[in-house]
């Protein structure tokens, strides 16, 4: 029977389902045809698969080929299925033998030579085809993003000749050896670079060691921008299995670099950017900032210069960790565990307060400005801290200064432990049933918050999001217990509330 059978794998966020490629050849005019909900550029792809095959030295089988891409429900697109569809028209036409085929998935386009070209996603694939317990066959472009897979067997080829002689057991292709990352190799700015701006540095600390969102409020110049890039320097370092999940939707858009893929990512999407390119999107979903900043940070600088409508799309995946990206055909789900970084100005002109006296914006200029942030989304930002000017001695003074990001990150990590040891989480992601439980605090404190929610207007989530702070404070200590000094700086970083009450 003129039939073969070929293992590959769709791309669906960051899963890879599996996809069967069966190929028919029965007589009749010559002619290919592709079924199972294909795309413009998987249609396309009878065109490339032709030409490898004639180039590759093999005959092209003049008879009625129908290739179906299972399952049928199931969209398909690019040109990963070029490699398969090939070796399904070689096995079915008897140029290959069958007996090894099922032994592998495969994954590759075909240039019009045979020569195999990367493709988007592979690491995802590789994933699922190591769960499956099978090897993979894909370009050797795509070979160090696949090893990141610990302990999956890869077989990289840069020429569909290569995989036939491999499936035919004339010269077995090589397995690639998995590549070891190292998670002390950062190559991020030091702390120690920022002159002063001890409070801003402090709330950064806080920040990193409960994975708490933070903004910046200041003047320009202040060094804002700054203090958010180093972030990232002092942050806890990725287990594997969150350094996987985010280098495979960094696969995904083919952004991948297998150099520094265990440091934790940072994202700084322009002021202009678009909803769906923050969120993610597109007739074929593809991931967004917030999706590519997962397990990492998500820096907007100039956040009034957003547009609102834009911003207001942050609010449910700040609280889910996911983003739903709803098509006609199907959904997708992409993570988007993300710890937001943003900094903006005191008023139009930013010098409000400023010792020039330069600020001319009026009460409704700045109000206005203000106003284009939400209070839902305000709400969902734990620390607002207001950045002051440096002084003049500082800024002139040409030796580094504070502590290194070293030292801050030593302190953050026995925080951090301090935290999945106790509930298994950071403080950030405590939902509201747990707050009783892990950041209790004293009548007395209690008083003191109920105090400031009437001062400063507080919501349930401020509240919420203040004890999960003043937890974050006391880890810090190395305290057991959320004591009244840890609750107060907790809530003096209510930086907009105060300016609204």
């Amino acid at each position: 029977m003129s039939i073969a059978i070929v293992l590959s794998r769709a791309q669906l966020g960051i899963e890879a389902p599996q996809v069967t490629i069966e190929v028919h050849l029965s007589n009749g005019l010559p002619s290919l045809s592709i079924v199972g909900l294909p795309e413009a550029a998987v249609k396309e792809s009878k065109d490339r698969v032709r030409s490898a095959i004639i180039n590759s030295r093999f005959e092209f089988p003049l008879k009625r080929i129908t290739i179906n891409l299972a399952p049928a429900d199931l969209p398909k697109q690019g040109g990963r299925y070029d490699l398969p569809i090939a070796l399904g028209i070689l096995a079915a036409s008897g140029q290959i033998p069958k007996e090894r085929l099922s032994q592998y998935e495969y994954i590759g386009e075909l240039a019009l030579t045979g020569e195999l070209r990367s493709v988007p996603g592979t690491l995802p694939f590789t994933i699922a085809a190591h769960n499956e317990g099978r090897p993979v066959i894909l370009p050797y472009a795509n070979a160090d993003e696949a090893s990141l897979v610990k302990n999956a067997i890869i077989h990289p080829s840069t020429h569909l000749l290569q995989v036939c002689s491999h499936l035919s057991e004339q010269e077995a292709l090589p397995v690639y050896k998995n590549i070891e990352g190292d998670t002390t190799s950062f190559t991020v700015a030091d702390l120690s670079e920022v002159k002063g701006q001890q409070h801003a540095k402090r709330a950064l600390e806080i920040a990193a060691a409960g994975g708490h969102n933070l903004l910046f409020i200041g003047s320009p110049g202040t060094g804002k921008t700054m203090l958010a890039s180093r972030l990232p320097g002092i942050l806890p370092k990725m287990s594997q299995k969150e350094a996987i999940e985010t280098a495979a939707i960094a696969s995904i858009q083919q952004a991948l670099s297998t150099d520094n893929w265990l440091q934790r990512p940072f994202r700084s999407p322009h002021h202009t950017s678009s909803a769906v390119a923050l969120v993610g999107g597109g007739s074929n979903p593809r991931p967004g900032e917030i999706s590519l900043a997962h397990n990492g940070v998500l820096f907007l600088d100039e956040l009034p210069e957003f547009d609102r409508k834009v911003l207001e799309v942050l609010r449910e995946p700040l609280e889910t960790g996911q983003i739903h990206i709803s098509r006609a055909a199907h959904q997708t789900v992409y993570p988007a565990r993300f710890q937001l970084v943003a900094a903006m100005n005191p008023c139009p002109c930013g010098f409000l307060g400023d010792e020039s006296g330069r600020c001319r914006c009026t009460p409704d200029q700045i109000n206005r400005y203000k106003a284009k942030i939400s209070g839902p989304l305000l709400d969902r930002i734990d620390l607002q801290i207001e950045v002051m000017n440096v002084r003049h001695s500082e800024l002139l003074n040409d030796t580094p200064c504070g502590e290194c990001s070293a030292a801050v990150r030593e302190r953050v990590e026995k925080a951090h432990r301090k935290q999945i040891e106790r509930q298994g989480k950071p403080n950030d992601l405590l939902s509201a049933k747990e707050i009783p439980d892990f950041c209790m605090i004293n009548d007395r404190d209690k008083n003191l918050l109920q105090a400031a929610i009437q001062k400063l207007g507080l919501s349930a989530r401020s509240v919420h999001r203040i004890r999960k702070v003043a937890r974050t404070i006391a880890d810090l200590d190395d305290s057991d217990q959320i004591l009244t000094s840890h609750l107060t700086e907790a809530i003096s970083y209510r930086r907009l509330d105060r300016n609204h009450s």
